[in-house]
């Protein structure tokens, strides 16, 4: 196993022990959270559709970014697995839509329309003030984020509870950097 490889493997596992513990002692995280994410979100220009995800894991819960986004006419979808090594799709959702188990456990729409999302909303174990995150190692965000930049203008705003701030994830060259992160204290915009 190389360096980064074993330095990664290590920081997830302190970093889901953490998040673990924040997220039972800070119920009302998610939604200050959220409220951060949105007022960053309506800065934005030329935002029509938003990726949200279906928490799992003690991940902080974007739920109510996503209904209000709903609720101001923005189109919002949650990311879908479709193979290992390939990027995301995005299926849209909206509040009581039916969903199923899909892949490692993550709920997903039964059905909908596939669109490309102008703002990810991004889960994670843990983030740097460089804009790095930690994710679970499958590399999915990494490889969406990248096919979708490669396209066009897209930002990538990480959605963690304040204490899940590493002083360095490590990272390598196929990490994508974070535009913002969204905690429950505050906005962080990397230099």
């Amino acid at each position: 196993m190389t360096g980064i490889l074993e330095a990664k493997r290590l920081a997830r596992a302190q970093a889901l022990e953490a998040r673990v513990a924040h997220h039972a002692a800070a119920p009302g995280a998610g939604r200050m959270a959220a409220g951060h994410a949105l007022q960053a979100i309506a800065a934005l220009r030329g935002v029509g559709v938003v990726s949200g995800y279906l928490p799992t894991r003690h991940e902080l819960d974007p739920l109510p970014a996503m209904m209000t986004l709903v609720g101001l006419g923005f189109r919002v979808v949650v990311p879908v697995v479709t193979g290992r090594g390939e990027p995301l799709t995005f299926r849209t959702w909206r509040p009581g839509v039916a969903t199923v188990r899909g892949a490692f456990g993550v709920s997903v729409p039964v059905e909908g329309e596939t669109l490309e999302p102008d703002v990810l909303l991004v889960p994670m174990l843990a983030f740097d003030r460089r804009g790095h995150r930690l994710g679970y190692g499958g590399g999915f965000y990494d490889r969406t984020i990248a096919a979708l930049r490669a396209r066009r203008l897209v930002t990538a705003l990480g959605l963690a509870f304040a204490d899940q701030e590493l002083a360095r994830v490590p990272d390598s060259d196929n990490d994508m950097r974070l535009d913002a992160i969204a905690t429950e204290r505050g906005m962080i915009w990397p230099g």
